[in-house]
């Protein structure tokens, strides 16, 4: 038995010898797949290989920030608020101590936003929500000048606006091609946040093309995470060459700061936009009349449709140019001059492209047939709270 156990021990000493060479020497010969505590499947773990690197080192933006920032401004506004009259106003033996008053004490409400300088002649690109109950308007630029503005225009349905200042020797940013961007690009948001003077934030596009946000009638917004607060609204978001690419609106919160999920309206729309304020004092889009719903998979079950895309015609304002073409509630409006479109948001968008006076071709169908329909496009009436018709 004693022989037994010296010859055991030496073999396990020589095994334990082999093993402690092996891992030493040549460790890739020592690694094995281990199972998963799921059971029996095995997950073989590939390992790193090569130098890894310890840190990511970013061009600085400055170049873009110094190109763009001499270009937004601050916007100050006040509003005239009157408090009601006393009811002992009223009363004659009040009024032989206290005088007569003929009305309330006036008290002024300021707020703040920002704003670009679009053109050397004045114009600065803001939104609607900024200036919309403003009496009185200021705006101040980076190098410390200011001046009173007045509104040539607004669009409420975009949450746009355009001012005019009377100032020379303007700084005037450079328009960028908001279609060009990526997810994952850098950005900048400069602006006025919280009052406390221009800021400039870094951050990425992170999404593009957001709609049904019920911040304003037609959305496309560009999504960032640059930092944006109350306080950001009208000013630039710029790209890393520090060219314009979007008018910072809106931003996600639960508290009012920052959450890192900020919206801004791609610049191509704000041209557009604030093109027309200037020529025309407003903006004039296409209408026929009609209310939709977008389609959903029970909608497309019942009426046996392929697909969701396309709208459902929910209701057709009498007189107006869907009606007069013999469009009727229950169709499924499928293209507008040939573009089909998936939701009620796009067509909204095509609709709204169309020329009003002219006529255009919507593809509908009803009854499972699919029919042509030429309509004569009217003008978009301007928004109210009561029910609406697209």
């Amino acid at each position: 038995m004693r022989k037994f156990w010296l010859v055991f021990s030496q073999a396990v000493t020589i095994c334990l010898a082999v093993l402690f060479v092996i891992t030493t020497l040549r460790p890739d010969l020592a690694r094995m797949s281990r199972p998963s505590s799921g059971g029996g499947e095995v997950i073989t773990i590939r390992e790193a290989e090569g130098p890894q690197p310890t840190d990511v080192t970013l061009g600085s933006l400055k170049t873009a920030a110094t190109r763009a920032m001499p270009a937004v401004v601050n916007i100050f506004t006040t509003k005239e608020t009157k408090l009601p009259r006393h009811p002992f106003m009223d009363d004659p033996l009040f009024r032989r101590f206290f005088g007569d008053q003929s009305g309330g004490e006036q008290r002024q409400s300021a707020s703040l936003g920002s704003g670009v300088i679009v053109g050397p002649e004045g114009y600065v690109l803001t939104n609607h929500h900024v200036i919309e109950t403003a009496d009185e308007i200021e705006v101040a630029l980076a190098g410390g000048r200011k001046a009173a503005a007045t509104i040539v225009g607004t669009d409420p349905e975009t949450d746009l606006a355009v001012l005019k200042m009377d100032l020379g020797d303007l700084p005037a940013i450079a328009f960028g091609n908001p279609q060009g961007l990526s997810i994952g690009d850098f950005v900048l948001a400069i602006g006025n946040p919280f009052g406390v003077g221009q800021t400039v934030t870094m951050g990425i596009v992170s999404a593009k093309g957001r709609s049904k946000l019920g911040i304003s009638t037609f959305e496309n917004f560009i999504q960032t995470d640059a930092a944006i607060n109350p306080g950001n609204s009208g000013g630039a978001l710029v790209d890393a060459a520090g060219n314009l690419v979007g008018i910072n609106s809106a931003i996600y919160s639960r508290t009012g700061g920052s959450l890192g999920i900020g919206f801004a309206i791609p610049s191509d729309l704000a041209r557009q936009v604030m093109e027309q304020i200037i020529q025309n004092g407003s903006v004039t889009r296409g209408w026929i009349g009609v209310e939709v719903q977008d389609i959903s998979p029970e909608l497309a079950e019942s009426f046996d449709l392929p697909t969701t895309d396309g709208t459902l015609i929910a209701g057709v304002q009498p007189g107006g140019p869907a009606e007069r073409a013999g469009v009727r509630r229950g169709d499924i409006l499928i293209a507008v001059e040939s573009n089909k479109f998936t939701d009620a948001s796009e067509m909204l968008n095509l609709i709204a492209a169309l020329k009003p006076g002219e006529r255009a071709t919507l593809q509908i169908l009803r009854d499972r047939e699919e029919k042509e329909v030429e309509i004569q496009v009217g003008t978009r009436p301007r928004p109210t709270r009561s029910r609406s018709f697209e």
